[in-house]
């Protein structure tokens, strides 16, 4: 779980979907499973979360090949390798090689907060590798919303946040309850939520939370070269912001791609996909490319 704007230490995304694995890759790092025939469409999650966010997406929209990415260490999988480094580093690297090994040609890429930052990552530092790059509610530097002006200004304000709360658990537990609440309006999609947080690592979840806060990207952003698309919300949090102020913070972030195309979705918290399943199917169906006719 994790809002960009302005939430606390927290982390919390979805469940499990049981697909065919990848058959020749393997990595110490993530999972990939292989749902459908057609183009190409990378579905990555964010931070705490697997594939199941994107249920709806693969069942609505068939005629693409979905390669679901499970980040290790989150949502009741073993950390492996992920341990140690720059979590959202390594796995923009790791799905490089995949693109490469698979011999996957201009795959799409969705991703979902951290598979937001993952999916930049990917588009500017392996230009050639993708065909076309949606962002779901995130930006190339979160940290700006705690007011940090450098990366490693909000490492430091996240690492002392952890710190004041790393003596109390039960407050940690009450924080990140009300956080869901406010991150997934769709009531009966919390449980999941919830269970794949508790599932998830606790410390990778912390290092790579303060990682993200402290990744700013958005000079990197200069070489991307594919087509961009943005969806995000406006999340409570913000609601005495007025909108198009909001909007203007996000079209700043993404100042160094100008093609991109912004849009924010009314009604939906940080999980689109769960608040408003049938505009994000929407959204999803004019980026992506038609698939061919059988």
């Amino acid at each position: 779980m994790f809002h960009p704007v302005g939430a606390a230490v927290a982390a919390i995304v979805l469940g499990t979907l049981a697909v065919a694995p990848a058959q020749a890759f393997t990595s110490d790092r993530i999972i990939v499973t292989v749902q459908g025939s057609g183009p190409d469409v990378i579905l990555v999650p964010g931070l705490t979360s697997n594939p199941r966010i994107y249920n709806a997406l693969v069942s609505g929209l068939p005629g693409y090949r979905y390669h679901l990415v499970q980040v290790r260490g989150f949502s009741g999988t073993a950390p492996g390798a992920n341990v140690q480094g720059d979590v959202s580093a390594a796995v923009a690297e790791e799905l490089a090689r995949y693109v490469r090994e698979e011999k996957l040609v201009k795959p799409a890429l969705i991703g979902h907060s951290m598979g937001g930052t993952i999916g930049m990552m990917l588009a500017s530092r392996h230009p050639d590798a993708l065909g076309r790059l949606m962002v779901v509610d995130m930006v190339p530097f979160t940290g700006a919303f705690f007011g940090a002006k450098t990366g490693a200004e909000a490492r430091a304000i996240v690492e002392g946040m952890q710190a004041r709360m790393a003596g109390n658990p039960d407050g940690m537990k009450a924080m990140m309850t009300q956080m869901v609440a406010g991150m997934v309006n769709n009531e009966a999609e919390r449980p999941a939520v919830m269970e794949d947080s508790r599932t998830s690592d606790p410390a990778l979840t912390a290092r790579t939370y303060a990682d993200i806060q402290a990744t700013d990207l958005r000079a990197e952003l200069k070489a991307v070269t594919v087509p961009v698309t943005v969806l995000y919300v406006k999340p409570a949090m913000a609601a005495g912001v007025p909108d198009d102020q909001f909007d203007a913070g996000y079209r700043i972030q993404y100042a160094n791609v100008p093609g991109a195309v912004l849009t924010r979705i009314p009604d939906a918290a940080h999980f689109i996909m769960l608040d408003a399943p049938a505009r994000f199917l929407a959204e999803v169906k004019q980026f992506l490319p038609a698939p061919p006719r059988s």
